[in-house]
């Protein structure tokens, strides 16, 4: 089977002799003759037929020149990008010694296929619970330390009579418990009446040092501190001590919520007969991808503009300690990486990593207009090794993984009984395509790097990362206001699984894209990067099915088509995402869903806005729902009715 033969420019004979003859009268109106017996349009055929040839021969040029051709001006494919989780390991028991998970430790799926490398040392240990406090909403504390470790008395956790929202129990450590999984051990005193234990308006939060983060519960069985039993947490990588009361420690809190409409809430708080605190393991970040240990690329030949593949590709960005070693004559330098050496001297140890093809590029010599020619970068003198100690490589998609499916250690650690990874895993992008470069390129030579028109922001913020699905810019509000980006990130989840918080920008991403805008950007604009609003609605729809159809079937189809529909990343009538300040209308759903597979009919479709943190309906039905400026839909709650 041949490769298909792209067309890089479809423009044939006539197209070239009409282009032509359309510029006369702009730049020598005084030819005013244009038939085919003047000797002008004689040399613009002739020209056209030249030009005709030589774009055929352009057009047999593979798909892998183009790529080529678009990084000789600068225009390269992003490599993959890796997933990250959060990975907990479980102890076999409460060791008196702190138990250290080193960094690199390699965790997989079952079966072996998605390997996951930790990118710090967790470290597990048993941190005292020293103090004790209760706050009101307006954080009057009262010191209750005495109280919870005297046995014979009580401790009522919200001090306020009647309890309110905001009233917290707050705990202090001697040690940070950060990422640590902590097993809490409640003993009750009395019940706090009125609240639903299944249902409690609650939430437990540790402070990171800039705020209260709230933690990961993986298993409560107080019922809302209403009953004894144990309360399994994972704290937030960052656990910082405050001073609170006069009390230096690190914070942890349970705080009470205001209930929602359909909530019960307190009445009365819990009061408490004692409460321990024991590390039963821990999380650390891990991301999808293979470790390579000293790798020999090659031997140098001493000439400039060297290539040396690597064993495996595409390759991860580079983090510390990740780079080029070039040996001779028992001298060891370490090669700086640059993104190009437009401004590496001939004395600069610098080299080049094309992360999507895996190769290592040494320095080029150029010859100048003047006749004189320099080299940028030194040459790695003649038969010296190329080593790179360490790098990393794999990512993609196919990191992305559900929870629960990271269960199996390559590295035995002591102590350690199990792993899990406790929520999916994400970020795990595939290495940009031809048809995606080849897209991407043109616009990119279009905006010159340089973000001065609406435009061109949106572009840089598309090519920062690949992990960015979509971008809009808006102009300034006002005359020195800032330039808002709003970013959509990569989700490569079903749209019937996706929630609000999987377009959250995480902080690795939110930093790439500010540092590409601010190194871009005009003297005196300011950038502020965000998120769009994210405006739930829900779909409610009757219809009926074709004869002979099942019903069943026809449901699940028009679901998943109303999911994708309204996804801000595949959704819209183009499959690019629903479009920006664009509302929503029942005729178009119904133009939609009538062109379903299985559809006889649509009886009736009505439309509600929805409160994605809630997940509740708002308000009454409606034929159309508007979308505000700088806003997306998501679609939740979706109703079908098939007969």
């Amino acid at each position: 089977m041949t490769l298909p033969t792209p067309n890089l420019d479809d423009r044939k004979f006539q197209d070239l002799v009409d282009e032509a003859k359309r510029m006369i009268p702009s730049l020598c109106p005084e030819w005013t003759n244009h038939n085919l017996s003047d000797p002008g349009v004689a040399l613009i055929e002739i020209f056209a037929w030249m030009s005709e040839q030589v774009l055929y021969r352009l057009n047999q040029v593979p798909e892998r020149m183009y790529v080529d051709f678009l990084n000789l001006v600068g225009v390269k494919p992003f490599p993959a990008s890796a997933a990250t989780a959060r990975i907990t390991f479980w102890l076999s028991a409460v060791p008196e010694e702190a138990v250290v998970v080193p960094a690199g430790t390699e965790v997989t799926t079952e079966d072996d296929g998605v390997v996951f490398t930790t990118l710090t040392d967790l470290r597990i240990e048993q941190s005292p619970l020293t103090s004790a406090l209760t706050a009101t909403p307006e954080e009057v504390f009262g010191d209750v330390t005495a109280e919870l470790s005297y046995d014979r008395d009580t401790v009522t956790c919200f001090p306020s009579v009647p309890v309110r929202p905001g009233d917290a129990f707050h705990l202090g450590f001697e040690k940070s418990l950060a990422g640590q999984l902590i097993e809490m051990t409640v003993t009750t005193a009395e019940r706090g009446i009125g609240v639903d234990p299944a249902d409690p308006p609650l939430v437990w939060e540790a402070w990171t040092g800039e705020a209260w983060a709230p933690c990961s519960i993986v298993a409560d069985t107080t019922g809302g501190l209403n009953r004894d039993g144990v309360v399994r947490m994972v704290l937030p990588s960052a656990h910082e001590p405050l001073t609170q009361s006069g009390q230096r420690r690190h914070w942890m809190r349970v705080r009470l919520l205001e209930p929602r409409p359909d909530q019960a809430g307190y009445r009365s708080s819990p009061t408490l007969a004692d409460l321990s605190v024991v590390s039963l393991g821990g999380s650390v970040t891990a991301e999808h991808a293979n470790t390579v240990e000293q790798e020999f690329v090659g031997r140098s030949i001493g000439e400039p503009g060297q290539r040396f593949p690597l064993a495996n590709r595409p390759v991860l960005l580079r983090r510390p300690g990740e780079h080029v070693v070039v040996s001779h004559e028992g001298r060891h330098i370490i090669y700086s990486e640059v993104s190009d050496f437009s401004h590496s001297g001939p004395d600069d140890h610098h080299v080049v990593w094309d992360a999507a093809a895996g190769v290592l590029e040494f320095g080029p010599s150029i010859r100048y207009p003047d006749g004189s020619t320099v080299q940028h970068g030194t040459i790695p003198p003649f038969g010296a090794e190329i080593m790179v100690p360490r790098y990393r490589w794999g990512g993609g998609a196919a990191g992305n993984v559900g929870a629960g499916t990271l269960t199996s250690m390559r590295n035995s650690v002591p102590y350690v009984d199990r792993v899990a990874n406790l929520e999916a895993a994400r970020g795990g992008v595939d290495a940009e395509s031809v048809d995606e470069v080849r897209r991407r390129g043109p616009a990119s030579l279009r905006s010159g790097q340089r973000a001065v028109t609406v435009h061109d922001f949106e572009q840089l913020t598309l090519e920062s990362s690949p992990q960015v699905a979509r971008a809009l810019c808006l102009p300034p509000e006002e005359t020195w206001g800032p330039v808002r980006v709003l970013v959509v990130p990569r989700v490569d989840l079903a749209p019937d699984t996706v929630v609000i918080d999987d377009f959250a920008l995480s902080e690795g991403l939110f930093d790439t894209i500010r540092n590409h805008l601010e190194a871009r950007r005009t003297l005196g604009s300011v950038v502020r990067v965000t998120t769009p609003f994210y405006q739930g609605v829900s779909v409610v729809t009757r219809v009926r099915a074709a004869t002979g159809r099942s019903t069943s079937l026809v449901r699940q189809r028009v679901l998943d088509a109303l999911n994708r529909y309204l996804s801000p990343v595949v959704g819209g009538p183009t499959g690019r995402g629903w479009p920006f300040d664009v509302g929503l209308s029942s005729t178009a759903l119904a133009a939609m869903i009538g062109e379903i597979d299985g559809v006889g009919g649509i009886d009736e479709i009505a439309l509600f806005e929805v409160d994605l943190r809630n997940d509740r309906r708002l308000g009454d039905s409606s034929e159309f729902v508007a979308l505000d400026e700088g806003s997306l839909f998501l679609g939740r709650r979706h109703q079908v009715v098939v007969r």
